[in-house]
């Protein structure tokens, strides 16, 4: 198979049915985001994917290693945010191999354009973990116009150097993708390109391109009063509209057939989301929380279209498309992800994929298994058939005492095989759905 181009598009924080694709109430079918509506529409869509975490980094931690996040330091922190800036512990290690690392090998040329979220210079950051190109953010969250965090520092970078360049966030990244795309198509038309497009959309602060009065109105980014969901929808447009910009410069070139483009979330929704059915939201190991679109284009490979019920995990993809480039793998590290390449060819419709979760916030555990899922929070533990019962309301713990205590002990002999969580990780660093104030 030939190598094809990847584009690995990430929004941040969308909820699961915020597209119109996912049928939200608020997003209907090609009104706010047509673009990625169309991109299911060439392509298959997953309805029970999800994402490794309900939390940014973690999250990025499995998409960048294909391992579970819970393998490394920095992933136990929930999430790590700019006072770590300086830290030479919570980060992702640059000896460890990622995905542009090993594509790296395999021949491509790799670039990251947005959120980074796994650790600042000198000791981490995208070009020591196998990008050759990087333009965005470090830290979890910034200000779209002034590109500060919610701790007062600029946060805007090219490769190493902290940059400083006027516009809406979502825009410059979707202009430094372009960017990318015209150089790579133009010039090293023989080389294929691995382009990772983090966007920071729809996270807060909830900023559209009309909102740059806003910009630092607030004494920090970390706030409960801003926003509502017209602001939320229009955020999304607008990455919606780079996303089409994108796709026609890959027609533009000729390329667009030649390539493989995946869209997810790297979280559940928060306060603004749509995640209906599901309940929860970022924090929680709820549908809410980890449930996520996912999102897949590749013409002549996947059918145009087409719905799978797959169950899968952010690293899984990863671990796909590492394949989908011919990258190797190094033997001494581990690699959780599991491909999912028979299901894009069509060569299989659905195999079983046990699913894993652990959070130090609220205790919390979860494991899906065919239609079951486990959950524990703080105290309490449920058991749901996820595929009767995807809003998680019928607890049959107590009419199925055999199941749980299987799943459970099955959750329990995974968890053995990981490191444990450290007493100073942090925990407190996101509003969850419990923290917003009672109406």
């Amino acid at each position: 198979m030939t190598m094809p181009n990847i584009i690995y598009i990430v929004a941040d924080d969308l909820g699961y049915a915020d597209l119109g694709c996912y049928g939200g109430r608020e997003a209907q079918f090609g009104q706010v985001s047509p673009n990625i509506d169309k991109l299911a529409e060439q392509g298959m869509m997953f309805l029970d994917g999800y994402a490794n975490s309900p939390v940014c980094s973690p999250t990025r931690f499995a998409l960048m290693t294909m391992a579970y996040q819970y393998r490394f330091r920095g992933a136990m922190e929930e999430p790590i945010n700019s006072k770590s800036r300086g830290s030479d512990t919570l980060g992702l290690p640059p000896h460890i191999p990622t995905l542009p690392s090993q594509l790296k090998k395999a021949g491509y040329y790799t670039g990251l354009m947005g959120k980074w979220h796994l650790g600042y210079p000198p000791h981490f950051g995208p070009r020591s973990s196998g990008y050759d190109e990087f333009f965005g953010i470090m830290a979890g969250g910034v200000d779209y116009f002034s590109h500060n965090s919610g701790y007062g520092d600029h946060d805007l970078w090219i490769n190493e150097e902290e940059h400083r360049e006027i516009g809406y966030l979502t825009d410059l990244i979707s202009e430094h993708s372009l960017d990318f795309i015209h150089r790579r198509a133009g010039e090293n038309s023989g080389q294929p390109f691995f382009l990772s497009i983090h966007y920071t959309a729809p996270h807060w602060p909830w900023e559209t391109r009309d909102d740059e009065h806003l910009a630092d109105s607030i004494e920090s980014l970390f706030h409960l009063e801003g926003g509502n969901i017209h602001t939320y929808r229009k955020m999304i447009h607008h990455m919606d509209e780079g996303i089409g910009r994108i796709m026609e410069a890959l027609e533009q070139h000729g390329i667009a057939d030649d390539t493989l483009i995946v869209f997810t979330s790297d979280n559940g929704g928060e306060r603004f989301s749509d995640n209906w059915p599901l309940v929860g939201g970022k924090m929680d190991l709820t549908e809410g929380g980890i449930r996520v679109p996912w999102v897949v284009r590749w013409p002549g490979v996947v059918e145009p279209g087409s719905v799978s019920l797959q169950h899968c995990m952010t690293m899984d993809w990863s671990r796909t498309l590492l394949e989908a480039g011919n990258g190797p793998f190094d033997p001494e590290y581990p690699v959780d992800g599991v491909s999912l390449m028979s299901v894009l060819k069509g060569e299989e419709e659905r195999f079983e994929r046990p699913l894993y979760w652990r959070m130090n916030h609220r205790d919390q555990r979860a494991l899906r298994v065919d239609d079951w899922k486990y959950l524990k929070v703080d105290e309490h533990e449920y058991l749901f058939n996820i595929t009767n019962d995807a809003r998680e309301r019928a607890n049959l713990a107590k009419k199925y005492p055999e199941r749980l205590a299987d799943m459970r002990q099955q959750w329990l002999a995974w968890n053995d095989t990981m490191p444990q969580i450290p007493d100073d990780a942090n925990v407190s660093l996101c509003y969850t759905l419990a923290d917003m104030p009672q109406r």
